[in-house]
This record gives C-alpha cells, structure tokens and sequence, in this order.
C-alpha cells in the first residue's frame, strides 16, 4: 500500500497540472480541486502512516516509550484542507461571476474585453 500512494501523488498532480492548462474555466477549477487533493495526500505521505498510539504521554513518565503517531502533520493537513476549501469557493464564485457577465467559459474569448 505504502509503495501505491507516491504513483498515486504523481497522477494525481499531473492530472491536476492538465486540467489546469486547459482553455475552460470549469477544467481550471477542477485542476485547482485535484491539485489541492495531491498537496494533501503528499502530506500526510510524508508524515508518515502509522498504526501507533495517540500522541499523550503519560504524567508519570516524562518521554514517550511506545511508538506513537507524529500529530504536526495531521495539523498541518487539517489547515491546507480548510484553506483548500476557500479557495475552491472562491475561484467558483469568481468563475461564476465571469460567466455571468461575459457568457463564456473559454479563457481565450475573455481577452476580448481587453480591446475597449
């Protein structure tokens, strides 16, 4: 299983670096979503996967003796999924808003406003 997530990372990047050369808005955000995905996944990769114990050490011993799971990289997992949720909601709104106003999702036809 630990050999199968790097291969998944990379697809998951270069899936997410595809989508984000595309020409439609959609396709963008999408990347954007799959892009977020592997960050995270590459983190809690690097974290390490451990089926150890909590990360409390007893009030009579003042170092941890069992193997335990490091809680730094599940914190910093919980923040980037929050920021990577507010991104995503921003870029929808933003996407949205545009094809409200121009009635495209083509980011070669958005230069067009351009030429006034």
């Amino acid at each position: 299983m630990e050999i199968l997530l790097p291969f998944m990372i990379g697809i998951l990047f270069a899936v997410g670096l595809y989508f984000m050369l595309h020409r439609h808005l959609f396709k963008l955000i999408l990347g954007l979503i799959l892009f977020g995905l592997a960050t995270n996944l590459f983190l809690f990769v690097v974290g390490g996967i451990t089926r150890s114990s909590i990360a409390i050490i007893p009030e009579t011993e003042e170092v941890a003796t069992e193997p335990y799971a490091d809680p730094v990289p599940q914190a910093l997992l919980l923040t980037a999924i929050v920021i990577g949720f507010g991104i995503q909601a921003f870029a929808i709104v933003l996407v949205r808003r545009v094809y409200q106003t121009l009635k495209s999702n083509n980011l070669d036809e958005l230069n067009s406003t351009d030429k006034t």
